[in-house]
């Protein structure tokens, strides 16, 4: 027998299949459940009357009650529009309506009394309210004030008659029989301990709030459960997976000595040791490592990353490092082999295009264990790639990759688990990583090696574009190399193109006598890589590029980033873009070319990247801003559909609920105990409508 919460939505009073497939098409809103789970978006204050002399324009819905003294059609056929003069005592208001004035006359009479409710704005030194909610002042209207809840809703909804006021009706109808189904999920010493508000109680008050008050009780407490669950399955997936998957304990260190003391071409940071040490740790340990490792572009991931693999084949096994693009599986292939020729250990590579013969050997070679590290693509997680012992597998740039794939090179050690490394380059702000890789380790490499220099970022308008071209003109007399990008934006690809090559143009014209290299992504990919490697090599002075330069092409001598349209762009962008120079001594330069005409947002964008360098800043602005689903991009989006947490403002929250969910487990890791019987329940009602999310991150 299905609950009551899982009936479908159209044998609600009023809704009927029609409706029904309309909200399940629109808003996806398929049960009784996801209804009472479509939480508003804001409230309007219905609490406050006001009086017509204390009408201002930055109020956001004002209340008045008064009577029409007046009606005028202005204007012919569709620019017709109706004026209403609106009294109170104090003064006179204007109401106005450029739609259904038809209608609106047949509703309303002068000299009735009526409630209007609205956004009041200024039209010289007169008020109005545009399209106004009227109704007829009576006993009850004008008690019956309380915060209103305005729903999210669409045009199609709208045109369908299924406004924010239909919605609520909808809720409304739903909690009168609702409030008998409700169930408490937090057992009684959580609630009593953090003073939570009951579960029945919150989802009355978060749809129709007696007062403001209530209304964040009823916020705090459904943020804190769904946060509290979210964690709980994380760091339960965690525990599961330490005493499940024992590792292949490594402790040897003998080539890592050895490398650190006769060829380490740099003093180590104190957040790489840090880091070194906590990879260091889990190898000892027994268990299998799932560690993620953060650190801005040029803080030296790729070293910490090598120091590990000397630690994985002092014990007789093997590594594979997986990068997400050929470019980039190159680039960490020719760097890693700098190190490993010292040490006269073979390295490999394979990718999409390794010819067949060079494929066979490294496949030969891979199985009888005589090649220790390999470097790749995609390409490595093939079921044809085998390993006689694979003992670590390294992953750069993580959120290029799907769990699935993750989980495949997981499943290439013969005699147990490998250990896990993963590596990413965009900062991830710590409430959102908590969220996102809940079950893994994390460790930050928050320092630049000694002798880089910041990134110096500056503004500048189109208007100042030939002060631009001739600064780029010094960089390039002094030896350096250019970058020139382009925004991608996939809906108006052809745009991005035309804006591409008028750069182009416009460079080329500008630098007649400087060879330049163009990129972008209608190119093949032969071609694109024929391009880099002239830039690489310093055929060309200046590369004018899309956005496919983001990851990867490390060219230490280009010391000039110009991103024109930078407001187009999201700022984990900017910030990944900016990070393709600096990679050499020389002082490096990030320009922002914008528009005259910035929205607020915009602003905020630019004025960020001129601030800071600091990619975890950045990521906490960008958080705040865009919110954390478009923050990683699809892959992770399924752990991102909170109901009503923001991971951007809720921070303290989280942690409170990542502590409590640590400190059940900690206590009652199977949820066994008598007094978890309302979580281990919930996790239950869960677990039957989520996806299992995968034992490796």
């Amino acid at each position: 027998m299905t609950s009551f919460f899982e009936r479908s939505i159209e044998f609600l009073k009023g809704v009927g299949p029609q409706k029904a497939e309309l909200l399940k098409k629109e808003l996806e809103i398929f049960t009784f459940a996801d209804l009472l789970q479509y939480y508003p978006f804001r409230y309007e204050d219905r609490t406050r009357f006001y009086k017509i002399n204390q009408v201002r324009e930055d109020q956001a819905y004002i209340q008045i009650i008064g009577k029409f003294v007046s009606f005028q059609t202005v204007g012919v056929g569709s620019k017709q529009r109706l004026v209403g003069q609106f009294a109170d005592e104090t003064g006179v208001i204007e109401l106005v309506w450029f739609q259904g004035v038809k209608w609106v006359k047949s509703r309303v009479a002068v000299g009735v009394p009526y409630i209007v409710f609205g956004k009041p704005s200024r039209f010289g030194s007169k008020y109005n309210i545009a399209h106004p909610e009227v109704e007829p002042l009576t006993e009850k209207s004008k008690q019956g004030s309380y915060l209103h809840p305005v729903y999210t809703t669409t045009e199609k909804l709208k045109r369908r008659f299924i406004d924010s006021k239909a919605i609520s009706k909808m809720m409304k109808m739903l909690l009168i029989e609702a409030v008998n189904h409700i169930n408490e999920t937090l057992p009684p010493a959580i609630t009593q301990q953090y003073r939570l508000m009951d579960k029945k109680s919150a989802l009355v008050q978060i749809h129709f709030p007696r007062n403001t008050q209530e209304l964040q009780k009823a916020q705090y407490r459904l943020k804190f459960e769904e946060l509290f669950y979210i964690q709980l399955r994380l760091l339960k997936l965690k525990i599961t997976r330490i005493e499940s998957f024992p590792g292949i304990r490594f402790d040897n260190s003998e080539l890592l000595n050895e490398y650190y003391n006769k060829h380490l071409p740099f003093e180590l940071t104190g957040a790489q040791k840090k880091v070194v040490k906590e990879i260091y740790q889990d190898f000892r340990s027994g268990k299998q490592m799932n560690r993620l490792v953060q650190g801005d572009v040029g803080s030296g991931k790729t070293m910490v990353a090598f120091l590990s693999i000397l630690i994985a084949i002092s014990n007789g096994t093997q590594t594979a490092f997986m990068a997400p693009t050929e470019i980039l599986a190159e680039q960490h292939y020719n760097g890693l082999k700098e190190y490993a020729d010292l040490l006269g250990i073979h390295i490999g590579r394979l990718t999409g295009s390794s010819k067949k013969s060079e494929r066979r050997v490294i496949d030969e070679m891979l199985q009888s264990g005589d090649l220790p590290i390999v470097v790749g693509t995609h390409a490595l997680l093939e079921d044809k790639v085998k390993f006689k012992n694979l003992g670590l597998a390294v992953i750069d740039e993580q959120h290029r990759f799907g769990v699935a794939q993750r989980a495949q090179l997981w499943k290439k050690g013969q005699n147990a688990y490998p250990h896990v490394l993963v590596m990413t380059a965009t900062p991830i702000p710590r409430t959102l990583a908590m969220t996102l890789y809940g079950d893994l380790d994390i460790s930050v490499i928050d320092e630049l090696p000694a002798g880089r220099k910041p990134i110096q970022t500056h503004h500048m308008r189109d208007s100042h574009r030939l002060k631009m071209f001739s600064f780029m003109e010094k960089e390039i007399q002094k030896g350096r190399q250019v970058y020139v990008v382009y925004p991608l934006i996939e809906e108006s690809a052809t745009l991005d193109y035309k804006d591409l090559m008028d750069g182009y143009e416009s460079v080329s014209r500008r630098f007649p006598d400087y060879p330049i290299s163009i990129v972008h992504g209608k190119m093949k990919s032969d071609d694109k890589e024929w391009e880099m490697q002239r830039f690489v090599k310093g055929e060309t002075k200046i590369m004018v590029a899309t956005t496919v330069i983001e990851v990867g092409v490390n060219v230490p001598n280009a010391s000039v980033m110009v991103i024109e349209n930078a407001e187009r762009f999201g700022l984990s962008q900017l910030h990944q873009l900016r990070g393709r120079v600096g990679r050499g001594a020389d002082q490096s330069y990030c320009i922002l070319m914008t528009g005259n005409k910035l929205t607020t947002e915009a602003k905020l964008r630019v004025q960020t990247m001129v601030d800071t360098t600091d990619g975890f800043k950045i990521a906490e602005v960008d958080l705040k801003i865009r919110g954390p689903g478009d923050l990683m991009g699809t892959q992770q989006s399924g752990l991102m559909d909170l109901m009503i947490a923001d991971l951007g403002k809720d921070t303290e929250i989280l942690k409170l609920a990542r502590s409590v969910a640590t400190e059940v487990l900690n206590a009652d890791p199977d949820l066994k105990d008598p007094k978890n019987v309302l979580i281990r329940k919930q996790v239950a009602a869960q677990r039957k409508s989520m996806v299992n999310w995968s034992r490796i991150s």
